[in-house]
């Protein structure tokens, strides 16, 4: 099969077109002919040598794909509702730039109805991510306020649109007044430009000094503290990445006047049985808004897997470029040529 591998450690062109075995799915797994794969952060990160693959996984960069099931688990899979030739989404350690990826059965969910592969290949990372984050760890509940921050990212778009169909306010930044333009259209109720204005005193303007709920946090480093002071009484911070760095100092005595709580996970390495039970709510809770169009992947570029004219002979170097770029809105999806 073909697959995009990283060649070395460093910059987009060190991803290249290669062939390797198919994959061979084991016991609770199935192996899927992929059709689109999404392109996130965690991938850039690992491609530049700072996030390796879980031990067990597989090298090849990719944490969702979209296709159909060829072969697998067929307990599993009946247990699962699952059979051949069904067309799915799913959640990986790894592998998912590939024409073929093997999946846990658990971590597999429906194709929603009316989706192409391409966008439903866009859902299993940001969707669980946030699931996981914004309404289990942080308790984001109907009335409440959420800030998010970087609203125009995979994770962003996903956050905003979640969070304000399940009856919440949501304050958003962006890095630019053309962004912030396009966090309110995804229904962002205000939207903050960091790069010219303090998020912080606008956060305290908008609340008239109450606060917010929850923060969801990609950037971590300094903006923890000034989180801290945007949080309500009974705040939660909740932080996802640490693209501002790892060190950051709290005030631990707000902290305790305002009975904050900071939190934070990582997805990847979290057991198979705590997927699938995140998977669960998400076809509970998700997959329904999904399917009445209440909620919608937010695509920003499509670039094909397989591309000649690349001199890697793959898309995937523009796609980590365009990531690293920051002028994405919404989510980058690789086609392998069939979605």
């Amino acid at each position: 099969m073909h697959v995009i591998e990283i060649a070395s450690f460093g910059p987009p062109d060190v991803l290249r077109l290669a062939e390797r075995p198919m994959p061979i799915a084991g016991a609770g797994e199935v192996c899927l002919r992929v059709r689109a794969s999404g392109v996130n952060r965690p991938d850039v990160l690992q491609r530049a040598g700072h996030y390796p693959a879980p031990a067990g996984a597989s090298d090849i960069p990719g944490l969702e794909v979209a296709g159909s099931i060829v072969s697998g688990d067929a307990q599993a899979m009946q247990a699962a509702g699952l059979q051949l030739g069904d067309r799915v989404c799913a959640l990986v350690a790894g592998g998912g730039y590939a024409e073929y990826c093997v999946a846990p059965v658990a971590q597999c969910l429906p194709v929603p109805k009316g989706l192409s592969d391409v966008e439903a290949a866009s859902l299993p990372e940001t969707f669980f991510t946030v699931w996981s984050n914004v309404f289990d760890r942080g308790r984001l509940a109907a009335g409440e306020t959420l800030l998010v921050q970087g609203g125009t990212s995979g994770i962003g778009v996903t956050a905003i649109q979640l969070a304000k169909a399940l009856g919440a306010k949501v304050i958003a930044t962006a890095g630019s007044d053309a962004k912030c333009d396009a966090i309110r259209a995804l229904g962002a109720d205000h939207a903050i430009n960091y790069k010219t204005q303090d998020f912080e005193a606008e956060v305290k303007r908008l609340t008239d000094g109450r606060g917010v709920d929850v923060v969801l946090d990609m950037v971590a480093g300094d903006y923890v503290a000034r989180e801290l002071n945007c949080l309500a009484e009974d705040g939660r911070l909740v932080i996802i990445a640490v693209q501002g760095g790892v060190k950051s100092e709290i005030n631990a005595g707000l902290v305790m006047r305002k009975r904050l709580t900071v939190t934070g996970s990582t997805l990847r390495v979290r057991t198979v049985a705590f997927k699938q039970a995140i998977a669960q709510a998400c076809l509970a809770r998700v997959w329904p808004l999904l399917e009445a169009g209440r909620i919608k992947p937010v695509i920003h570029t499509v670039f094909d897997a397989i591309d000649p004219s690349q001199a890697t002979g793959s898309g995937a170097s523009a796609a980590h470029t365009l990531m690293e770029s920051n002028q994405h809105v919404g989510k980058i999806v690789l086609n392998w040529g069939t979605a």
